[in-house]
């Protein structure tokens, strides 16, 4: 796959330039030809004989950000000055704060906010701990929590590396369902420490998103949350990513008018994502699921499985490949109706997926190289979905994760079960109408205002439901 100009490999060049009438195509031209886009001509000073401009323009990483430079640098009367990442400058000072709701301007605001009337809330709530959520933030915020172990794209790169990640998943929360969310970047590795923790910081909380926890250390980790606290906790890299990738079957499901428990699906990736989404379509009526990891296709005579080293491979051959399948990946899409990969990139070519049947699905979702190049996908499969923005049917988790919390915030929900997953799909699959469906349009836009919505209002519904209990 070719790679593609995108805003977050954006530079902006300050440079001066002739005031010839070509000068600014010239220099437009030349990033074109080396594979760069030019999005902005500012001008911020001008002269007789020379201009200063501010150019931003489109790279596809740092090495081809410094060949647009000197292409640019080449231009006949071009003076290069400063050049500026514009990811960098987004982040300077970090991309969270926080403020006061009241204002504090005198001496009788100073005594409402903090001492002496502060105490009378405090009495309140120790009296009857529920009133933290109608008196706190607490009714309103999420720990966004993780130990930096498996960031995505990027691997085990540690807590602090990971606070930007955190903090974006903080601001899309806000942006995309006014949750105040915290990022908590723990230092610490032991699953039981984890835990230890976040169980000393769940008191100012109303929900726990985990984040780029490593697996099979995650599904231990959530687990324990889930038994030992009284308020949601969420994995999103399992969970978000399942309700997501359901939702979108669901729909291109409907392009191809098939049924989830007549169609064949192949899985490329056993780990945190690819176990959730299993989990997710069993319960939504998937009969015939195989899945291969590094290893080829998971089955109950496959040495590693039989031995017992990993529980998660255990139970998806308990689950999975009722037929017991042998052999790669390869060999197991052959006839296959639907593809979904949460693995590696470029391990599928064009001619893999020539091989599956009429009408097939192919999410490749690896990010940022997806499994199968979209373009040679979408040759022989009627439906193509990537995790990528520059490609139509992005599978996005910022379509679910907003959602689902303003869901379970709104209803003061203690926990988070799989009727409330489903439900999420179920609402995220029906924004896409009847009239908007079609093989490039099967999930809907993060921006589109009607998602966070609808999926909140399932959660919401189904939590409540489960908190009334059943009906006599």
């Amino acid at each position: 796959m070719s790679p593609v100009p995108s805003v977050s490999n954006s530079i902006t060049v300050r440079l001066e330039l002739p005031a010839r009438v070509t000068a600014v195509s010239e220099i437009t031209t030349a990033v074109s030809d080396v594979g760069g886009m030019v999005t902005a001509v500012d001008i911020s000073e001008s002269g007789t004989e020379r201009l200063q401009a501010d150019l931003t323009i489109a790279t596809h990483g740092t090495g081809h950000a410094a060949q647009v430079v000197e292409a640019v640098a080449e231009v006949d009367g071009v003076e290069i000055g400063r050049v500026s990442d514009r990811t960098f400058l987004a982040h300077l000072g970090g991309k969270l704060e926080v403020r006061s709701k009241l204002p504090i301007r005198n001496r009788d605001d100073l005594s409402l906010v903090y001492t002496p009337g502060v105490a009378k809330i405090c009495q309140a709530i120790a009296e009857n701990p529920a009133d933290a959520r109608s008196l706190t933030i607490k009714r309103n915020t999420v720990a966004v929590v993780t130990d930096g172990s498996a960031v995505l794209g990027l691997g085990n790169i540690g807590p602090l590396a990971a606070l930007p990640v955190m903090e974006g998943k903080a601001a899309l929360f806000k942006r995309f369902a006014d949750i105040d969310a915290f990022p908590i970047c723990l230092d610490a590795h032991d699953a039981d420490e984890i835990v230890r923790i976040v169980k000393a910081l769940a008191p100012g909380f109303a929900g726990i998103n985990l984040e780029d926890i490593s697996a099979p250390r995650c599904f231990y980790i959530e687990a324990r949350l889930r038994d030992e606290l009284d308020i949601p906790v969420f994995h999103d890299d399992q969970h978000g990513t399942a309700i997501v990738a359901l939702a979108a079957l669901k729909n291109a499901l409907r392009v191809v008018d098939k049924d989830i428990a007549g169609v064949r699906i192949v899985m490329s990736g056993a780990g945190a994502a690819g176990s959730a989404i299993i989990r997710l379509l069993l319960r939504a009526g998937a009969k015939h699921v195989v899945v291969a990891d590094i290893d080829g296709v998971i089955h109950a005579r496959r040495p590693d499985v039989a031995r017992g080293d990993n529980g998660n491979l255990a139970w998806i051959a308990s689950q999975t490949n009722l037929a017991m399948e042998t052999g790669t990946l390869k060999d197991a899409l052959v006839g296959a109706d639907v593809f979904i990969g949460v693995s590696a990139g470029n391990i599928l070519t064009g001619d893999d997926i020539a091989r599956m049947n009429e009408d097939a699905i192919v999410f490749a979702m690896a990010n940022p190289v997806p499994e199968v190049d979209p373009v040679e996908a979408g040759r022989h499969a009627t439906v193509v979905a990537t995790g990528r923005s520059d490609f139509a049917n992005q599978i996005n988790n910022v379509l679910v994760f907003p959602g689902v919390f303003r869901g379970l915030l709104d209803a003061q929900s203690d926990h988070i079960d799989d009727e409330m997953l489903l439900a999420a799909a179920s609402a995220l699959a029906d924004v896409v109408r009847d009239e908007e469906l079609n093989p490039t349009y099967i999930i809907p836009s993060v921006f589109n205002p009607e998602a966070t919505k609808a999926v909140a209002r399932a959660v919401e519904s189904a939590a409540r439901d489960r908190l009334a209990g059943p009906q006599s």
